[in-house]
């Protein structure tokens, strides 16, 4: 996944999060689902390229909630790593039903004991959703990253009301992402205008965040533009639509390298099809009840051969436990 937009600004929703993943569209992906037993409390897709089976995003009906995305290391270092960055998002979801540990408890597990050092660069957004205290504020949610020194190390976000954040591939607060921060303001726009309308509907706010997610500005390449040149374009564009031959032999490790000023390898290894695009959408609402709307698109399905593909859409909806 390559951005995620988050609020606590709207009157009617403790939190939404809006969030795109860009892949291969051939790599192996399972759609969202509640996962099996022994983890049949966690709802999200699947990476099944890696054993592991790691996802980029997901939920618990305990309301823990688990968003990734990866970015490229300084030059020297490994794009990838050892250890799976989705499975570092497993080990937080699938925490027992019934613990209670604490967020930031989480945090100094997974970096302190678990370790993030020996993975590839990423960014992950992770805590439990809780109705606000008395006086508004809540436990918030934590970013950690693969540099993070320890749990002081950590960011929180969504503590407060109206908050408004996004997340791309890059470090947190990087300003320099015209996605990030058009996304910021199209999602303070959507809340605005959503919440100053009267019978507004929840579908009409869905349906407003789907409309940020697909928000095209990917300039087409020039003919004599270079893949290195070409690829810092996809910083300006919150959608990606699909790229074919300009990102042939390359992993989506080094698509998301390049978008950063840092060079990629050279002669990296071949994916089984040469095609890159937004492949799964995602819009979360968490009501002030802790009731849960969770709507996923996916727009390539990995078996998709077909240059045209039809989006397949699932929606979900539970009660957070103990919210």
């Amino acid at each position: 996944m390559c951005i995620a937009l988050l609020t606590t600004s709207h009157p009617q929703y403790s939190f939404i999060l809006a969030s795109n993943r860009d892949e291969f569209v051939a790599r192996p992906t399972a759609q969202a689902d509640w996962w099996k037993a022994p983890n049949e409390h966690v709802l999200g897709g699947r990476d099944l390229q890696r054993d592991i089976q790691g996802t980029w995003l997901g939920i618990t009906k305990q309301g823990r909630i688990g968003c990734l995305t990866n970015f490229r290391e300084r030059e020297g270092q490994p794009v990838s790593g050892l250890k799976s960055r989705g499975g570092i998002v497993n080990s937080f979801l699938t925490i027992p039903p019934d613990s209670q540990e604490l967020t930031i408890d989480s945090a100094r597990r997974i970096v302190e004991q678990d370790g993030v050092h020996d993975v590839g660069g990423f960014s992950l957004l992770f805590g439990k959703l809780r109705r606000p205290d008395s006086s508004g504020r809540r436990e918030g949610l934590a970013i950690i990253s693969n540099r993070t020194p320890d749990v002081n190390g950590a960011t929180w976000v969504a503590q407060e009301a109206n908050e408004i954040h996004g997340l791309s591939n890059s470090y947190f607060g990087d300003a320099t992402w015209p996605k990030v921060t058009n996304g910021e303001r199209l999602l303070a726009e959507a809340v605005q205008e959503h919440s100053k309308r009267a019978n507004s509907t929840e579908d009409e706010l869905k349906d407003r965040l789907f409309d940020i997610l697909s928000v095209d500005t990917l300039p087409k390449r020039k003919q004599d533009e270079s893949w290195d040149a070409y690829v810092l374009q996809l910083r300006n564009s919150i959608f990606i639509p699909r790229i074919g031959g300009e990102v042939e032999n390359l992993t989506s490790d080094q698509v998301h390298a390049a978008q950063s000023t840092e060079k990629v390898a050279s002669n990296p290894p071949a994916q089984d099809t040469n095609t890159y695009a937004t492949q799964v959408q995602t819009a979360i609402l968490v009501d002030h009840d802790g009731k849960v709307t969770f709507t996923e698109k996916t727009l390539y399905k990995h078996t998709t051969t077909s240059s045209e593909s039809q989006a397949d859409i699932k929606t979900f909806r539970f009660q957070i436990e103990g919210w």
